[in-house]
């Protein structure tokens, strides 16, 4: 009886041992802030993908329930994309509309991508303007970039090339290769303008 009971003690034990191990290895939710800077990486999928899947629930929930507008970029790219769950492009595009809709900087220059390139959705490019310049606005580098290149192509309204410059012109980036793209586009811009548009543009922002 007393080894009998022993041996239960060092099974109970082991069991415990695995489950704490277990526990250690669970992947932890992703913060706001570390899932802000996956997305601008354009990271957050590939993220899913390598801690195999386990959040999903947790990330829907907070996509669907709390509201939290990274977390509905996040769920409605998995789900366009078909990443961990199964895929359903018109539900993850109503995600993409409501981060979009609540502000998130990446979710309207996303929209705003797709309206232009007619991924998921019909190409429209007055609706891939109206995303972009909001994106813009609230200082996603990207969408002033892909706004600027809609309008030295030609398309778009002349009325939105000073603001367009203004925001290339204080864009700050660490990336050469963007400053040359931010640089040459400027130049563009600035052969459809006044010199005293350009100027204006130019001023310090206050």
């Amino acid at each position: 009886m007393h080894k009998l009971l022993i041996g239960t003690l060092l099974v109970g034990l082991l069991l415990n041992t695995t489950a704490q191990a277990q526990e250690l290895q669970a992947v932890e939710l992703y913060s706001q802030d570390e899932l802000l800077t996956l997305i601008k990486r354009n990271a957050h999928l590939q993220r899913v993908k390598a801690d195999d899947c386990q959040l999903v629930r947790d990330i829907e929930a907070r996509a669907d329930i709390m509201k939290l507008p990274s977390y509905q970029f996040l769920f409605g790219d998995m789900l366009a994309y078909g990443v961990c769950v199964p895929r359903d492009v018109e539900r993850g595009w109503d995600f993409m509309l409501q981060a979009a809709a609540q502000g998130l900087p990446e979710g309207l220059e996303q929209i705003g991508r797709y309206y232009h390139i007619g991924r998921f959705v019909q190409k429209d490019l007055n609706k891939a303007i109206i995303y972009l310049r909001e994106a813009a606005a609230v200082g996603n580098l990207n969408a002033k970039i892909r706004l600027a290149e809609i309008l030295v192509a030609g398309q778009g309204s002349p009325t939105d090339f000073e603001q367009s410059y203004r925001w290339l012109h204080h864009a700050i980036t660490a990336d050469p290769a963007v400053h040359a793209k931010l640089t040459k586009l400027k130049q563009r811009l600035a052969e459809k303008m006044p010199a005293r548009v350009v100027a204006n543009a130019e001023r310090p922002v206050k």
